[in-house]
């Protein structure tokens, strides 16, 4: 590709590429290979300037040599990526706004007055049929002021009046549907599915193969706490799915052999084996932009009531009007109050402030699935932490595997590992790894293996029945045994160490000694949070009494719950709300799945258990925790915006009401400087919040 580099500074450059023109998939083309350049971490492509924003670390050699190869040709990119960008639909409403704008220009210079006052007379009758239709449903809304006000100035001939109220409220109605249709489709291109690998049933094994290699007719083994990859039907087993994430039904559907799953469901209990019927990605994204258009997680509580008070204030405008002109007998004083309506810009600037603050959530690697869920975080006073993965690293590590059954510590990790692979926990990720660097060979050697949530597994190699887990699960539950001449051993076990243990019929086999450091950043979040005016602080573990205590000391938690199990999170945070707080819960485990639900606001760390990510109402990166407390700020700045924009549609057009009535300005001017604020606001509620 030849380019040249417009202007450079350290860590970053701007280049435009050498062609004449540049179309939207050829920019997405472009941004999605520079996205996967290693030294790149942000790029933006202009196809309508063919320039390229690039900033970087390491060195520009690469960056520049890379450029010079690159070919659109070359460039497997997936259809989803292309499909569903968004530049078109930017592209498309761009030119719709540019269009709208010269029209308008041209016209006035250039088209003959009578000619216009037709076109204006033919345009003004969709509005007033509008308002004539809300009539109609006995409903008084918005759009009977506008064609009330349109309507009375075509009557008095005021043509200019009715053209300017058309233009704005055009220019309006396209401001509104963009923004809301690339909110939406953000939020729907950061909630589309994302699977890597699956597991492949092949000649009666199980192998784990990427997602992109999955046709039609494959069967594909989905276990517990797993999202379904691909649409297709229930062949063998049977599972408790939940659909919340396409149906909305806060229930799990069981589902057996002969039955339809979906991509994006989730797995509950128990295990299924599907065979393919569709792969495509873009089913999934359809069905979730239909999801979030018609549900009302998209409306937080002060956009609701919002919308009510503008349809409320329809009929006190209508008074309004009638009322100046039995006092004034003056026609012009009456429109001007009829030209400035509050509920315009409540419908419109609202929305726009909840669905820019999604998106911009998104440029911090949040992801939000409702307005109502910013409103939690705002206004919440108590923040549960889960410990395992989210104050601790998403990723422990074995330190060491400790045999109490005469067996090398490789030939129980590759145990260990064969069990954990199917589950989605930050614990189990840390004995397939260590397999893995072992250079472990661990293929399917059990039958059907049993996930106990919280607990642990259970499983048959042979004949033999193998359990790993908790402490509780392994010698309470199972009522496994320690040998008796290794006791003074398993007593002398590392104390700094969590522990996973394994038992082959009834005794203890091995003690996997796992490493999982607190993140470095935990207790400092947890101080800003506080700063920020959360109350109460917890912690919630299933770890022993001995590591939650030492960690809460570490991290400055308020509280701390060792040995709990699902429900008893769950049971808390409900109590919690019964007292008259909102409540964050945070997670990452299948485990925390019923509390993330229970909470007003269920946050998830993004490489956790699928089912969490569902389940949760907002998801974070996994590599910084400071994100909550940018959640935190965006959402307390989002509901400073919403009651700044109330406070000044009420004190601008109040304003235009009384000036309009005294006379000092004309009915043109009122309805000028009404939509203009309007626009203002709405184009002000369209700004970052935190930058």
């Amino acid at each position: 590709m030849k380019y040249t580099i417009k202007h450079e500074m350290k860590g970053g450059m701007r280049i435009h590429v050498a062609q004449k023109r540049m179309s939207c998939k050829e920019a997405d083309t472009l941004l999605y290979f520079i996205h996967g350049l290693v030294n790149v971490t942000e790029v933006k492509v202009y196809e309508r300037t063919a320039d390229v924003r690039i900033r970087y670390v390491g060195k520009r050699e690469e960056i520049i040599e890379a450029l010079k190869q690159f070919s659109y040709d070359k460039v497997e990119v997936p259809d989803a990526v292309i499909t569903h960008s968004g530049r078109q639909l930017n592209a498309e409403y761009k030119e719709k706004l540019i269009s709208k704008v010269v029209f308008r220009m041209c016209g006035k210079f250039f088209i003959p007055y009578p000619i216009r006052k037709v076109y204006i007379a033919v345009k003004s009758a969709k509005y007033i049929a509008k308002g004539i239709q809300s009539l109609r449903k006995r409903k008084l809304q918005v759009e009977v002021l506008d064609a009330t006000a349109i309507g009375v100035s075509v009557i008095r001939g005021n043509m200019n009046t009715a053209s300017s109220i058309m233009f704005l409220l055009g220019i309006g109605e396209l401001l509104e549907e963009w923004t809301h249709k690339k909110s939406v489709g953000d939020l729907a291109r950061s909630m589309s599915l994302n699977v890597g690998k699956v597991w492949l049933k092949k000649d009666g094994q199980e192998i784990l193969v990427p997602a992109s290699e999955i046709v039609p007719d494959d069967e594909v083994v989905v276990h517990m706490g797993n999202v379904i990859p691909f649409d297709g039907v229930v062949i063998c087993g049977e599972a408790m799915i939940n659909q919340a994430s396409l149906t909305g039904e806060s229930l799990p559907v069981h589902k057996e052999e002969d039955g339809y799953v979906y991509a994006g469901t989730v797995v509950e209990e128990g295990e299924v084996t599907i065979c393919v019927k569709e792969v495509s990605g873009s089913t999934r994204y359809e069905k979730i932009v239909t999801m979030i258009e018609e549900s009302e997680k998209l409306k937080s509580g002060l956009e609701s009531r919002a919308e009510r008070l503008a349809d409320r204030l329809v009929p006190y405008t209508l008074a309004g009007t009638g009322l100046t002109w039995l006092i004034t007998r003056n026609t012009t004083k009456a429109l001007s109050v009829l030209m400035v309506d509050f509920s315009c810009a409540l419908k419109l600037a609202m929305p726009i402030s909840v669905l820019s603050a999604i998106r911009e959530a998104g440029l911090y690697n949040i992801t939000v699935k409702g307005g109502k869920y910013l409103e939690a975080v705002a206004d919440a006073k108590t923040v549960v932490f889960d410990k395992t993965g989210t104050l601790t690293k998403a990723k422990p590590t074995v330190k060491e595997v400790v045999t109490f059954n005469g067996q090398t510590e490789e030939e129980m990790l590759r145990v260990a590992a064969c069990l954990e692979e199917h589950f989605p926990h930050s614990m189990a990720k840390a004995v397939v790894k260590a397999a893995k660097e072992r250079n472990l060979e661990h293929e399917e050697m059990h039958s059907k293996v049993e996930y106990i949530v919280a607990h642990g597994i259970s499983s048959y190699i042979g004949d033999n029945k193998v359990v790993i887990g908790s402490y509780h699960f392994v010698f309470e539950d199972e009522k496994c045994e320690i040998p008796t001449e290794e006791k003074d051993r398993f007593d002398s076990l590392p104390t700094e160490y969590s522990h996973l243990y394994l038992a082959i019929d009834q005794k203890l086999a091995a003690v996997i000694c796992v490493e999982d450091p607190l993140r470095e950043e935990a207790e400092a979040v947890i101080n800003s949070l506080k700063r920020s005016g959360i109350e109460k602080v917890v912690m919630m573990t299933g770890d022993s009494e001995r590591t939650a205590a030492a960690i809460a000391k570490k991290v400055g938690v308020d509280e701390y719950y060792s040995e709990v199990l699902p429900e008893d999170k769950a049971h808390f945070i409900e109590e919690e709300r019964a007292l008259g707080n909102a409540v964050i819960m945070i997670g990452d485990g299948i485990n925390d799945s019923p509390a993330l639900s229970a909470a007003d606001a269920g946050i998830a760390i993004s490489d956790g258990a699928e089912i969490a990510r569902e389940i949760a109402d907002i998801t974070i990166a996994a590599d910084d925790l400071y994100e909550i407390v940018t959640l935190r700020m965006l959402s307390m700045s989002l509901m400073k915006r919403i009651r700044r924009n109330y406070r000044s549609i009420v004190g601008i057009n109040t304003a235009l009401i009384l000036l309009g009535v005294s006379g000092v300005i004309q009915p043109t001017t009122s309805a000028l400087l009404h939509n203009t604020s309007t626009l203002g606001i709405s184009l002000k509620s369209m700004q970052n919040l935190l930058s």
